[in-house]
């Protein structure tokens, strides 16, 4: 049965799927907003911030009433059977709750949204993850604990890499052949900070940081790298093409057709009409198919754009939801091991002694990178950098390896990576084989 239907069978028998949010910033207020309409089928029942602040003004702006604070999983649970949504502190609240079928973790972390995800997979929930940060760094380590638990963690469709994921797959069901896809991407500047990023966040309620991963090509390196690690595509090189077009269409004949053949590649278009959304590229030989898409003005071929003139993450994170508990069915999710990664990249010279201040952060931005070739230099993934102290100079736009940073001691993430690491080995000719994770672990 259709997903509507089921959704509808489910809101009229009182039994709709409920919901968790762990955060309430920007994105998770946003997402509150929309499932607090309520979505047919479907309930926000409880959200968990650290901020209790933040949470209640979600409440708030959704109009959710009447809800309940919860210091417990068995309090979450007795007050959500009476109807009463739950405001909780520890996320640890939701994810142990028995009356929460899914969480959707949004903090835009690594360490604390690793702990949030691995807990509620130990319980036995879906995850919705909409957190590019750690899914680009923990993704495939993270979706082989879940597949092992039979739950299912996903990307949002929404973000950039579920919007091209859902079209790829659909084009797939086509008979059609995708060989490329990634984002529309308005600009990118690689030396955007806080400092130039922050009236842009203040007039639009969001996290200077958050605004600067925007436009310093970190958070498209990390939509990008899902996306990679979903399809097997690679990147055509370290940060990718992202040919400046006109009409995302262009992109067609703006990358080399060659490596799209050969690999298939990830990327973007940079400032293209419709200026949001995602695309695909398919590959057609055949002559008389060739005229049928052409009759209907794709063009000439054999390349062929399609795409999605929107990203909507509030309103398509219902899909998602509902895809993931009704089918079991990941928007997007890792095929496997990782296909690419996102390298830190000095975003000015760096002295020695200097402490990294992470994503969207003053010293450095990221770079989507190959496996093999990050691992061939070493290279310090952004996602890890934060907090990590140099011990040797690096110069503006240099990668910065593991060789060249102390890491902070006891960090869940590092340890996390190291076994992701050594669970999908790539062992490049150039690098010993354990120079990184020798680094990981001193």
């Amino acid at each position: 049965m259709a997903l509507d239907l089921v959704l509808r069978d489910f809101e009229a028998a009182g039994r709709p799927i409920r919901v968790g949010l762990v955060g309430a910033g920007a994105t998770g207020r946003a997402f509150a907003l929309q499932l607090g309409t309520p979505v047919p089928g479907m309930r926000l029942v409880a959200i968990a911030n650290r901020t209790p602040a933040h949470a209640e003004r979600a409440f708030r702006e959704a109009d959710i009433r009447g809800w309940s604070r919860a210091s417990s999983a068995r309090e979450a649970a007795n007050a959500i059977a009476r109807g009463l949504p739950v405001l909780a502190e520890d996320p640890s609240v939701l994810t142990a709750c028995e009356a929460v079928d899914i969480v959707v973790e949004v903090t835009g972390t690594v360490e604390a949204g690793a702990a949030v995800v691995l807990d509620a997979i130990a319980h036995g929930k879906h995850v919705v993850m909409v957190n590019a940060e750690l899914d680009s760094l923990l993704g495939p380590l993270l979706n082989a604990r879940a597949r092992e638990a039979g739950v299912v963690l996903t990307n949002t469709d929404g973000d950039e890499p579920g919007v091209a994921m859902t079209l790829l797959r659909y084009l797939r069901t086509l008979g059609l052949r995708p060989v490329a896809a990634g984002n529309i991407k308005g600009m990118v500047d690689h030396y955007r900070n806080p400092d130039t990023q922050r009236a842009f966040a203040e007039k639009n309620g969001q996290d200077p940081r958050k605004v600067t991963s925007f436009a310093d090509a970190t958070k498209l390196s990390m939509e990008t790298a899902v996306l990679a690690n979903a399809t097997g595509f690679q990147a055509g090189r370290r940060g990718m093409y992202g040919p400046a077009c006109t009409d995302v269409r262009e992109i067609a004949e703006r990358l080399p057709a060659q490596a799209m053949l050969e690999t298939g590649l990830v990327d973007y278009a940079l400032g293209a009409a419709p200026h949001t959304g995602a695309f695909v590229v398919i590959h057609e030989e055949n002559p008389l198919k060739r005229a049928q898409l052409a009759y209907y003005k794709l063009g000439d071929g054999p390349f062929y754009v399609f795409y999605t003139p929107f990203h909507l993450p509030h309103l398509q994170i219902a899909s998602t939801i509902a895809r993931a508990v009704i089918r079991h069915d990941p928007t997007v999710a890792p095929l496997g091991g990782p296909v690419c990664e996102v390298v830190t990249v000095a975003k000015r010279d760096l002295r020695a002694g200097e402490r990294l201040d992470g994503i969207g952060g003053f010293c450095a931005y990221g770079l989507i990178e190959n496996v093999a070739a990050a691992r061939a230099a070493d290279a310090l993934p952004i996602g890890l950098s934060e907090g990590c102290v140099l011990r040797r100079d690096r110069r503006r736009d240099e990668v910065v390896a593991f060789a060249d940073v102390a890491l902070p001691a006891g960090r869940r993430a590092d340890a996390l990576w190291r076994e992701q690491a050594m669970r999908w080995p790539r062992r490049p000719v150039q690098a010993p084989p354990r120079r990184a994770l020798a680094a990981v672990e001193g």
